[in-house]
């Protein structure tokens, strides 16, 4: 099973990955950027697997650059959020 079959599954898998990076002292600018370049791939590279991967898709497929950088940021801010909880 691929962590892109289950939405929860995929946003731990971030929610880890953005931890390690954190810890690792990476700026929060670089991590937003790898979040757009996983974006940009995702939506152009991957079928998705459930519902909320095919709306964020659609979401990205429809936005301008600006606002693929904002999508991604606000993936970071849930990811960060939801392991504050």
């Amino acid at each position: 099973m691929s962590v892109l079959d289950n939405f929860d599954q995929w946003k731990n898998f971030l929610s880890d990955r953005l931890n390690q990076a954190q810890d690792s002292g990476v700026p929060n600018e670089t991590i937003n950027q790898l979040a757009y370049e996983v974006g940009e791939h995702l939506a152009s590279q991957v079928d998705a697997k459930n519902d909320e991967e095919a709306i964020l898709r659609d979401l990205w497929n429809v936005a301008s650059e600006d606002e693929r950088h904002a999508i991604a940021g606000l993936m970071v801010k849930l990811v960060q959020n939801e392991g504050n909880r």
